[in-house]
């Protein structure tokens, strides 16, 4: 099969700030200002047609930021990222203006995707009737519930049929029935060989969805491989880190956090 995702020893470094002024200083300052903190270090994988693959890691592995980087959302600070076709993030209010009705917001999605007035137009029936919230489609996101964002969210990145779909925890809000169309949706998307990147904490969803899984560990792959392999090797780490008391879990991310701050090279 094609390739279409490249990542080649991708790092993510940001600045870490204790105050305004510190912030100010990064900006004028030459080689910034403030502490290094790397998101992500010498990611490095490839991904074909038709592959599912699963992200796992625990809260601040570098999930979203790993997502956000293949999405086009955010850049790398170095490395490359190599896509082919036409990328969608689905995620919580990914992409979403607060300010704007659910119905602009759809206008000014499409609109960035580049799609033309009148194939918006077109589509804009179908988003609406997928997403399913009512009366809701014409108030201002901002009053809409983690769930409405949500199916908004899914619905309109679903309908323009990316060719590479990421989905950042957007199954784990909602009600059972949305769910299932989302799962149903996905499935024939894993039908048509298109390429998904799933996030999630259920390694149920994990393990039904995905062929293949990335294990994150703050930064970086600890495990890349078949999901017989991977999760069993993942949740095993998670029964043994849930079963240290909380001074051993601070110990723990203390060690492994020590890579993530300036200590990298690249």
């Amino acid at each position: 099969m094609t390739e279409s995702v490249i990542v080649k020893n991708v790092y993510k470094k940001y600045k870490m700030h204790t105050k305004p002024t510190e912030k100010l200083l990064d900006l004028i300052l030459p080689g910034g200002y403030g502490e290094d903190f790397y998101a992500l270090q010498d990611i490095s994988f490839t991904a074909k047609q038709g592959d599912v693959v699963g992200l796992v890691g625990v809260n601040g592995s570098g999930k979203s930021t790993l997502s956000n980087i293949i999405a086009g959302v955010i850049p790398p600070t170095t490395g490359t990222v190599e896509t082919v076709g036409q990328t969608s993030i689905i995620a919580i209010s990914s992409g979403l203006n607060n300010q704007l009705t659910g119905r602009e917001n759809i206008e000014l999605k499409c609109l960035m995707l580049g799609f033309k007035k009148k194939e918006i137009q077109a589509m804009e029936p179908e988003i609406i009737e997928f997403a399913d919230i009512g009366k809701f489609i014409d108030q201002p996101v901002k009053k809409y519930s983690s769930g409405m964002k949500s199916r908004l969210g899914f619905a309109i990145s679903v309908t323009v049929n990316p060719d590479i779909l990421i989905v950042d925890e957007a199954l784990s809000v909602g009600d059972q029935v949305f769910a299932q169309k989302s799962k149903n949706k996905m499935f024939e998307f894993k039908e048509k060989g298109k390429t998904i990147f799933f996030v999630s904490h259920s390694m149920g969803q994990i393990k039904e969805f995905c062929e293949t899984a990335i294990w994150l560990e703050y930064g970086e792959i600890k495990q890349y491989g078949p999901v017989p392999e991977v999760i069993p090797q993942y949740e095993k780490f998670l029964k043994k880190y849930k079963s240290m008391s909380n001074e051993e879990q601070k110990k723990f991310r203390e060690k492994v956090m020590q890579k993530q701050r300036g200590l990298a090279t690249i």
